[in-house]
C-alpha cells in the first residue's frame, strides 16, 4: 500500500485521492501532480494554498466528475513530493505548471488558484498566455501594492519568513505535529471565521487536514519560500493579463479582506469580481467550486 492509498488517521480513504505522477522541469527538478474528476474531461489546473498540496484537488473531485472536468493538481516546489526550489519567485510559476500540462498532453487549460495559489495562477497567465485559457482566483493572496495592509498575523509570518526562516520552519513543524494528532478542526480553524454558523462537512475537513499534512510531508521549504515571496513584489505584470480572470472572494474572509479583492479587480483589466456573501476563507472555496468548474465553458 502506497502513502497515497493509505487510510486517513480517522479511518477510510480521503475522497478522490489519486496516485501522483512525477514530471521534471527544464532544470531537472521534480514536480508531482495528481488527477481528479473525469479523466477525459476538460482540463483545469488547481493550485493549492500556502501551505498546501495536490490533495486539495479532492475537494473538486465530485463536481469535476459531474461537470466533465479533468482536474490536474500539482504540488508546488517544496511541498509534498515536489523538489524544493528556495530561490524561486512568483514569476517562476510557469516553470512548474507547464511540465504538468505537457505530461498530461494539454495544450492550454484554465487555472484555478486558491489562497496562496492565486498569485501563481495569475503569474502563469501573464508569462505564458499561450498555455492558459482563463483564470479563477479563489480567495487568493493579492500583491502587496493592492488593497492595503495584510492582516497582522500574515505580516508576522512574512517577517519571520524573511528575517528568521528557521524559526518559521520550526513553528510550521510544530503545527504539522499537532495537525497529525488532533481533530481536523485544528487545521480547519485556520481557514474559517470564528462566528461562522454553518458547519464544515466532514469530508471537507478531512481533505483540508490531509492537504495540510502532505504539504509538510518532506519539509517546510515550500511554505517558508512562499510566505516570503508573496509578501514582496511579485515581479509579474498582472495588468498585462489578456485572458479572462474570475475573482471569487468571500465578504467575511478574515484571511484576505474583501477590500483587497476590489483592488485586485481594478488592477487586472480582464477581471470580474464575484462576491460570496458571508463566506469566510474556506467556505469561499467550497461554495465556488461548482461555478469555477463551469466557468468559461
Amino acid at each position: 500500500m502506497t502513502a497515497e492509498q493509505r487510510p486517513s488517521a480517522r479511518g477510510g480513504h480521503p475522497a478522490g485521492v489519486q496516485q501522483p505522477r512525477t514530471v521534471r522541469t527544464a532544470d531537472g527538478e521534480s514536480v508531482a501532480y495528481a488527477t481528479y474528476g473525469d479523466p477525459e474531461g476538460t482540463p483545469v489546473v488547481v493550485l493549492h494554498g500556502t501551505p498546501g498540496s495536490r490533495r486539495l484537488g479532492a475537494l473538486f473531485d465530485r463536481a469535476a466528475r459531474t461537470h466533465g472536468v479533468r482536474v490536474l493538481a500539482p504540488d508546488r516546489p517544496g511541498y509534498g513530493r515536489s523538489s524544493p526550489w528556495p530561490g524561486r519567485s512568483v514569476a517562476d510559476a510557469a516553470a512548474f505548471v507547464t511540465p504538468v500540462l505537457d505530461d498530461a498532453d494539454v495544450d492550454a487549460a484554465r487555472l484555478a488558484g486558491f489562497s496562496g495559489g492565486g498569485p501563481y495562477a495569475l503569474s502563469t497567465a501573464a508569462t505564458r498566455p499561450d498555455r492558459v485559457d482563463g483564470v479563477d482566483v479563489i480567495a487568493g493572496a493579492t500583491p502587496p501594492t493592492v488593497g492595503g495592509d495584510a492582516p497582522a498575523v500574515q505580516r508576522l509570518i512574512a517577517t519571520l519568513a524573511t528575517r528568521a526562516p528557521r524559526v518559521l520552519g520550526g513553528l510550521l513543524r510544530g503545527q504539522a505535529w499537532c495537525a497529525e494528532r488532533l481533530d481536523p478542526s485544528f487545521v480547519v480553524g485556520q481557514y474559517t471565521a470564528s462566528n461562522a454558523t454553518d458547519p464544515v462537512p466532514d469530508r471537507v475537513a478531512e481533505t483540508v487536514r490531509a492537504d495540510f499534512l502532505e504539504a509538510f510531508a518532506h519539509g517546510r521549504s515550500g511554505a517558508v519560500t512562499e510566505f516570503r515571496t508573496t509578501s514582496t513584489d511579485w515581479g509579474v505584470d498582472i495588468a498585462a493579463i489578456e485572458t479572462d480572470v474570475d475573482l471569487w472572494y468571500g465578504t467575511a474572509d478574515t484571511n484576505v479582506p474583501f477590500d483587497h479583492a476590489r483592488g485586485l479587480e481594478r488592477a487586472i483589466p480582464t477581471a470580474e469580481l464575484h462576491a460570496l456573501d458571508g463566506a469566510d476563507h474556506l467556505r469561499t472555496l467550497v461554495r465556488s467550486v461548482p461555478e469555477v468548474l463551469t466557468a468559461g465553458r
